[in-house]
């Protein structure tokens, strides 16, 4: 869906963005993450046809964006941080502008149905200077909606909501997801990220750190994952034998609930239930204890960018 090869933006002499490789797959919701100064709104703006390249090629639905950028554009909503609006406008006003602009058929359906969707059909007819940060970022996801595009792209979509407009947002996100379409994330909101998210990409001063599933990423950012394990009842002989495990490093015990620090070389899950079962015991549940998105973006943008450059 997005693949870019070498792409590159200089400005007298700075590298902004550094021979980024991306890859997007069709019906990927996929997170672009970075702390402030990374590139990542550079690389958006030339997504978008916005900026071009110094170097490098954006292939966007599998066509090269330098030549035929207006039927690619057509086909992708955008939500951008902050909202411009025409404040005398009304909401409905302001959509079915943009509907007449994007040839939607139905158009009064398919405004309503939007509206809805994000709570808004109420106050349809309410002037957009008298709306809120929140209820504008919520009108900006309609608008990008509108034309049924096939890829969204969406730069801090939940700036500006509560919990609730978040949900919202992240609901519909995921709706829209389900009907095929790809979605592209930037966002600081890390939580929504991960919960979103099937890929993440990180980049900092303009290249790419990683780019992989959250599992993979804190295998890469790890040498140790803690495992959980509860069992009916925690013997000497299953603690000594779990001791006798080269991967496992450390063992910590409450009640019948053993913590266990293990290597990340392998899944060590199945080897941990069969030597417990072999001794006796009964596992009545076992789970990884990954990191967080947040806890790897910061090892990944702070400590380790030397280990990750180097995998």
């Amino acid at each position: 869906m997005i693949h870019t090869k070498n792409l590159t933006k200089e400005y007298d002499g700075f590298r902004a963005v550094d021979n980024l490789n991306l890859k997007v797959e069709k019906g990927q919701i996929y997170g672009f993450l970075g702390p402030n100064g990374a590139g990542k709104t550079t690389t958006i703006l030339m997504l978008l046809g916005i900026l071009k390249p110094t170097e490098g090629e954006i292939y966007i639905m599998g066509e090269s964006l330098s030549k035929n950028p207006l039927d690619i554009k057509r086909r992708i909503g955008v939500v951008s941080e902050k909202q411009y609006l025409y404040k005398d406008m009304t909401a409905w006003e302001y959509l079915n502008f943009f509907a007449d602009l994007y040839g939607v058929k139905n158009k009064e359906k398919r405004i309503d149905e939007l509206l809805s969707a994000v709570n808004l059909i109420d106050v349809k007819d309410r002037k957009l200077g008298a709306f809120s940060r929140g209820m504008q970022q919520k009108l900006g996801f309609t608008r990008a909606l509108l034309h049924d595009p096939d890829l969204l792209l969406l730069d801090e979509p939940v700036s500006g909501l509560d919990p609730t407009g978040i949900k919202q947002i992240r609901d519909l996100i995921e709706k829209e997801n389900k009907k095929g379409r790809t979605v592209f994330i930037s966002s600081h909101l890390l939580s929504e990220v991960e919960k979103l998210c099937s890929k993440v990409a990180i980049i900092n001063k303009g290249k790419l750190l990683a780019e992989d599933s959250m599992d993979n990423l804190r295998r890469k950012l790890t040498d140790f994952v803690q495992i959980e394990v509860e069992l009916t009842e925690v013997s000497k002989d299953i603690l000594d034998t779990l001791r006798a495990f080269d991967f496992i490093k450390e063992i910590h015990q409450e009640k019948n609930v053993l913590t266990l620090k293990v290597t990340t070389d392998k899944d060590h899950r199945a080897d941990i239930s069969k030597a417990i079962a072999q001794k006796g015991g009964v596992v009545l549940g076992i789970k990884t204890l990954g990191m967080s998105l947040e806890e790897a973006f910061i090892t990944i943008t702070q400590k380790n960018i030397s280990l990750l450059a180097a995998s």
